[in-house]
């Protein structure tokens, strides 16, 4: 079964003002699209047509030469965008509760330290690329992935990450990545990332 572009789970200006109709449109119907093409197309008549994206990732090595690198930044867009439309909602902001909060401040003593520490990891990612929160043990931590590579290579559990890729917020805040990620912190939806940390 080839890969599909999943349908955003709200509507194109439910992130408003934060991010705008503008990006979301390019940025899921054109950038996902193309990564999905070229991803479906690498693996066509090959064993892993059919297997979930996120174990082709794992098994990046066993694909032919020729195949790699397209899978490795196409199947990586495909599944890390599937995962930022996820992870941000018109209902989100604030921050975690539970078992993820508790983590977090294991980690870096608060929510605040933790933001700080998240949004110096994105503007320190040169070029293009992501920052995650991802699972660590029973932990938490930081990581930066380039290009479209994700966490799931390495077989570690992404809770939120942010795309630092200009395409994700040139139109509304130019070459201002800082004030993308701050605003950014007011869709991030706390309640499936929840999920994906107790997962």
């Amino acid at each position: 079964m080839a890969y599909e572009v999943p349908p955003l789970p709200y509507d194109y200006n439910a992130l408003e003002p934060h991010i705008d109709e503008a990006t979301m449109k390019l940025h899921h119907d054109k950038h996902h699209q193309a990564y999905v093409d070229k991803a479906n197309g690498a693996l066509e008549d090959t064993e892993w047509q059919d297997k979930p994206i996120e174990e082709v990732l794992q098994n990046l090595d066993s694909l032919d030469g020729d195949k790699k690198g397209v899978v490795r930044n196409n199947g990586g867009g495909h599944a890390n965008h599937t995962f930022f439309w996820e992870i941000m909602s018109p209902d989100g902001g604030g921050a975690p509760r539970g078992a993820l909060l508790d983590a977090i401040v294991d980690k870096w003593g608060g929510f605040d330290e933790f933001q700080a520490e998240f949004k110096a990891a994105g503007i320190a990612r040169f070029g293009s690329g992501w920052a995650w929160l991802v699972k660590e043990g029973d932990g938490v931590d930081i990581v930066t992935t380039p290009n479209q590579d994700t966490p799931v290579m390495e077989g570690k559990t992404p809770i939120i990450g942010i795309d630092v890729w200009e395409h994700a917020y040139y139109l509304n805040y130019q070459n201002k990545r800082p004030d993308y990620i701050d605003a950014w912190w007011n869709v991030v939806n706390w309640d499936e990332a929840q999920k994906r940390f107790e997962g």
